[in-house]
């Protein structure tokens, strides 16, 4: 058990579940964000509408989701929420992967609420006239948001989208404890069956280094994009 060696943790047995760890990983993150960005969107519309009692919905939801952690929440919806659903639904999810699927929802549901926050900051970013030259044309509210405005916003936004899109990624790493079997889960797995824990948890480290890694540089290539559009 001396020295450092990889392949310890590397046979065919070891390496199959890693992988299958790495695909539900990305299952849960990119359902997670699809999610999270298309709710951000209705959130951030919603809120501009002329209603108060809107506003204040929008806001408490918010509020909620930035102020409860996000593993409370994650056991808020497999433990409590699986419990309180029909027998029938409860057995539905039981033959089809039900963890996985809460994860995506209880994720999805919280990272929107940080993303409808980017996407408001990136909406104030933009003039006010915008609006207005979108209603001149013929537009109606929900399509101005949709081709003037929120185009522009999710631009301005970019920054701080990528930031929480990591911090998306990252957070599946919480799916661990309701029992979604992702990257973590896999090597806290083979750690038990081999003892091989800094080559293990070296394999994870560098799965979740480059991932991140790789999603800022895509955020950063985004940027400079828009960028460059903008000055022609």
């Amino acid at each position: 058990m001396n020295g450092f060696d990889l392949s310890a943790v590397l046979k065919p047995e070891f390496a199959a579940m890693i992988l299958v760890g790495i695909r539900t990983t990305f299952i849960v993150f990119a359902g997670a964000w699809a999610l999270a960005i298309s709710l951000a969107m209705v959130l951030l519309t919603i809120r501009l509408a002329p209603s108060v009692i809107a506003q204040r919905a929008i806001a408490g939801y918010v509020s909620y989701h930035r102020n409860v952690p996000t593993l409370v929440q994650l056991m808020v919806w497999y433990f409590g929420i699986w419990n309180i659903l029909p027998d029938a639904t409860q057995g539905w999810l039981s033959n089809h992967s039900g963890e996985v699927i809460f994860a995506i929802i209880a994720l999805g549901l919280c990272q929107g609420a940080f993303f409808s926050e980017d996407l408001r900051s990136g909406l104030r970013a933009v003039a006010p006239g915008q609006g207005e030259a979108a209603r001149a044309l013929g537009h109606s509210y929900v399509g101005s948001m949709r081709y003037v405005i929120l185009p522009q916003a999710i631009r301005n936004a970019i920054p701080a989208l990528v930031n929480h899109t990591v911090s998306l990624f990252k957070n599946t790493s919480l799916g661990m404890v309701i029992g979604v079997t992702e990257i973590t889960h896999v090597v806290q797995e083979i750690d038990s069956r081999t003892f091989r824990t800094f080559e293990i948890y070296a394999i994870g480290t560098a799965f979740y280094l480059s991932v991140s890694l790789l999603l800022m540089a895509t955020g950063a290539l985004l940027a400079r994009h828009y960028r460059l559009a903008t000055a022609r």
